[in-house]
């Protein structure tokens, strides 16, 4: 398993996180998601190399008010 870093802005507190996690672990291919508001980032376990970074975009940019700026890697 595979695990990214994605870099969220505007989370603020530990439901930003809840709703960061939840809306990402909706795309297929993610196992989990673990946000931290403190530093701005995910942790995301994928369950397949091919899971969609744009669709994990989408998913937070359409379902919460928070933007993902980057992919760490």
């Amino acid at each position: 398993m595979k695990t990214i870093e994605l870099k969220v802005t505007g989370m603020t507190c530990k439901n930003c996180e809840r709703h960061v996690a939840d809306a990402i672990e909706t795309v297929s291919g993610v196992e989990k998601a673990i946000a931290d508001h403190r530093h701005d980032r995910v942790l995301v376990r994928l369950t397949d190399d091919d899971a969609s970074v744009d669709a994990m975009k989408a998913a937070i940019e359409d379902d919460t008010d928070f933007k993902m700026v980057e992919v760490v890697e």
